[in-house]
């Protein structure tokens, strides 16, 4: 598991190093606020269009080799950003980042398949997530730092080298399963054999894309995921210049402001993972993966109406980072419920599931600075983000975690 963590604090770290590069790119590059709406949003794009087959490839090849690949190639392309010398240059690295980062999450949802038991499932996933999310908040502050000493070309190079490394080490340490990796005793593997989820091993063919969009549960959880990304690509993508700016704060204390949202979403994860176990072990999966996803997007819905009121900028936040412990405390329900119903596709389910979410991510990186144009207030958009997290919470009554996608022989 400690491994799975450090990948996605990885990812989050090189993520979010662009929102604080943001008025260097700007002012080097010539871009208006829109434009670089764009260049945070197509990552997204390039990010959610690549889901679902980085999830065949990871059921099929196995995570070790995907995770591997993905790690080299998002770290080289982390570098390619610095040498980025107008807004179209900018859009297709973003883009071909955001393309390779897509097997991360896909990947680790099937190593987890194959590592830990049922039991277990919920807390992993929400440690897991929660290590992205202490990823941002320490690449906020630190990415000041780092773009103050280097600037922000240096800074993306550093970056993409620490990630190279990175790679190898990953490709050294980890095995797609338990049976194959020599540091782990032979009770502890006999243990997660016996209580992991039990998949078919037959010739039965994998759900093709369209059987995975036409399952009920898939789209559900495709529609919440949706709603949870909108209200937290916000942090990595428009949180620092918004506090900065609306606030009239210096860089390095938004900066530590920004960072509160996303020790926020890790508390959340922490604090859903247990709570679906500890509801797994003593009610059902149905209860497990349903209660905690409508108590997170309740928080999220009242966190961001709340956070209006406030009139100074510490108190907004307190706000906000309610709004998105809620946001991430859908993620352990929501891996976990794609885990119970992909099976032995679980990598192309969490990838069709996280590609919805991705284009939530898309439209939250243009509708800030869109909305914000057009009205000359964010407040349009908190309204939206709370709108859609009400709307997650009708959803998650009709998700059945209990009943697994079948494909058409």
């Amino acid at each position: 598991m400690g491994s799975e963590m450090c990948i996605r604090d990885r990812l989050y770290i090189d993520r979010t190093c662009i929102q604080v590069a943001g008025d260097g790119i700007k002012a080097d590059l010539h871009l208006t606020d829109t434009q670089f709406g764009w260049v945070l949003s197509i990552f997204t794009l390039g990010y959610a269009l690549a889901q679902t087959p980085s999830g065949i490839i990871a059921d099929r090849a196995g995570p070790r080799l995907l995770l591997t690949g993905v790690i080299t190639l998002w770290s080289v392309l982390t570098a390619a950003t610095a040498a980025g010398f107008n807004f179209v240059s900018m859009l297709i690295v973003r883009f071909l980042f955001g393309a390779s980062e897509a097997g991360a999450f896909p990947g680790m949802a099937r190593a987890t398949l194959s590592w830990f038991p049922t039991q277990e499932r919920g807390l992993v996933t929400g440690i897991n997530f929660s290590a992205s999310r202490l990823g941002g908040a320490l690449a906020l502050p630190l990415m000041v730092w780092l773009i103050d000493a280097t600037g922000w070309r240096g800074s993306f190079v550093i970056l993409g080298a620490f990630g190279v490394v990175f790679a190898g080490g990953w490709w050294l340490f980890f095995r797609d399963k338990p049976e194959k990796h020599a540091m782990i005793g032979e009770e502890e593997r006999e243990h997660i054999k016996a209580n992991r989820q039990k998949v078919s091993t037959d010739d039965t063919p994998s759900p093709r894309f369209a059987e995975m969009v036409a399952n009920p549960n898939v789209r559900l959880l495709m529609v919440q995921y949706f709603c949870s990304n909108f209200t937290f690509f916000f942090c990595l993508s428009w949180l620092f210049k918004h506090v900065k700016t609306t606030y009239d704060l210096t860089a390095s204390d938004a900066g530590m402001l920004a960072a509160l949202p996303l020790l926020g979403g890790a508390a959340g994860n922490w604090f859903s993972g247990w709570l679906v176990d500890y509801l797994f072990r003593n009610h059902d999966v149905v209860v497990s993966r349903r209660v905690p996803a409508i108590i997170g997007f309740t928080l999220a819905t009242l966190g961001l109406l709340v956070s209006l009121e406030m009139d100074s900028a510490l108190p907004a936040v307190i706000f906000l980072t309610i709004a998105v412990f809620g946001a991430d405390m859908t993620l352990p329900p929501s891996w976990s419920a794609c885990v119970d119903v992909g099976g032995k596709t679980a990598g192309a389910v969490s990838g069709t599931m996280n590609m919805a979410g991705n284009i939530g991510s898309f439209t939250t990186s243009l509708a800030f600075p869109y909305l914000l144009v057009w009205t000359g207030s964010p407040t349009p958009f908190f309204f939206v983000a709370a709108g859609l997290n009400a709307i997650a919470v009708a959803v998650w009554f009709f998700i059945k975690p209990q009943n697994p996608i079948r494909a058409t022989a």
